[in-house]
């Protein structure tokens, strides 16, 4: 899995002359698991590589955000023969989540 990019939506924000809550995106993937799916669906390239949301609430509480492997799947008609793809996704998402959120 590679993480391709970091966007940091509050310093991007912040030099327009805006405020923004820490918000940040990281975008990650692989290709080996994500071709097979564009090769059946290929306008799920919009969600991919995978991208998960980091973002704190008014309260200064963090969140996390994603569209989660099942919901991919069922957006795109992509069924059992990819599940095996799908729980690879639903792991690193699952992984990078709680690296995100300091739990690993």
């Amino acid at each position: 899995m590679t993480v391709f990019a970091r966007v940091d939506h509050a310093a991007g924000a912040k030099e327009a002359g805006l405020e923004l809550r820490p918000t940040e995106v990281l975008i990650f993937g692989s290709a080996k698991a994500g071709t097979p799916l564009m090769q059946a669906y290929q306008t799920i390239g919009i969600d991919l590589p995978l991208k998960v949301l980091v973002w704190q609430d008014a309260a200064g509480k963090t969140w996390i955000s994603y569209n989660d492997a099942d919901y991919l799947a069922v957006r795109y008609r992509l069924g059992d023969d990819f599940k095996p793809i799908f729980d690879k996704m639903r792991a690193a998402t699952a992984e990078v989540a709680n690296k995100a959120a300091g739990t690993e």
